[in-house]
């Protein structure tokens, strides 16, 4: 698996990261997380992405992963949902933090994202005096943001932030040439999420509704036809776009996770195939802001 260096934080990630939203459900068990988990990090995927919405998703990390935990880069996402405080205030990132520590079984957490927040809050400031409090505590490494559009810029040139999490694939490019560049250039990390638009393709007809639907709409105008399969061509272009560090894919399915996998080690796409699909996007493109 190939790794690269995650902005200035000093740690390598894997161009593949693991998004781990979905083992936090009820539908799959401890043990099959458990063993998910395992075979990511024995391919050399060493990003694994969480939150603190994702179900049981932290604590499952903490319980089969903690004991390989020097191998581990660990992401997650806060801001809400603590019996006791209010949602976006100084006091629920801290606590926040704190319970993450917990279910993740570590004592400092790589990436901490504000999960989304509006730009107003941002603006306010204090989540972020928070973030960079735990900073200085040593209870994380990196101080992130995760979200689109008017928030994300105003994240990338607030300079607070020492990485970006936001949508990147085929169908929502919009942040590869303005915001993604931009946050390179001030030395931080990028993470991809939603590289393969919600997996669009499985789809023969307009899935009204689902979350898939507006990248649908937007596939099918663009109009392209590769003899590629859709999951690989959607995967390269995200991974091996030059301001992604890491692409992360979510998924409860072993054998989902070994095509993406394989995806990534067959490396970059063909300049041509690159360039019309820019081509398409930017032709097409009918105010296709990024999907939070």
């Amino acid at each position: 698996m190939i790794s690269r260096n995650f902005g200035g934080s000093g740690f390598r990630v894997s161009a593949l990261g693991f998004g781990a939203g979905h083992i936090g459900s009820n539908e799959i068990s401890d043990n099959d997380a458990g063993r998910l988990l395992n075979f990511a990090l024995d391919k050399g995927i060493n990003l694994f992405d969480t939150a603190r919405g994702y179900g049981k998703s932290e604590e499952r990390i903490g319980k089969y992963l903690s004991h390989r935990r020097n191998e581990v880069i660990i992401s997650t996402k806060v801001g809400y949902d603590i019996p006791g405080f209010q949602d976006w205030t100084y006091n629920i990132i801290i606590a926040g933090i704190d319970a993450a520590l917990k279910r993740l079984n570590t004592n400092i957490i790589d990436i901490v994202h504000l999960h989304t927040c509006s730009l107003q809050i941002l603006q306010q400031g204090e989540v972020t005096d928070a973030l960079e409090k735990a900073k200085a505590d040593g209870k994380i490494r990196v101080a992130a943001y995760s979200g689109e559009n008017e928030a994300l810029r105003y994240a990338v040139q607030s300079g607070r932030f020492g990485s970006i999490q936001t949508s990147v694939n085929v169908t929502d490019q919009r942040d590869l040439n303005d915001l993604i560049p931009k946050a390179k250039e001030q030395g931080m990390g990028v993470i991809a999420k939603r590289p393969v638009a919600n997996a669009l393709w499985k789809y023969k007809e307009r899935p009204a509704g689902s979350y898939a639907e507006e990248y649908w709409l937007r596939w099918n105008k663009m109009n392209l036809h590769f003899d590629i399969e859709p999951q690989e061509l959607f995967i390269r272009f995200s991974a091996f776009d030059p301001g992604v560090d890491s692409a992360i894919i979510g998924t409860s399915n072993i054998n989902h996770l070994k095509t993406a996998i394989d995806a990534v080690n067959k490396g970059p796409l063909r300049a041509e195939i690159i360039k019309k699909l820019r081509i398409s996007f930017a032709e097409n493109d009918d105010n296709w802001i990024g999907k939070v």
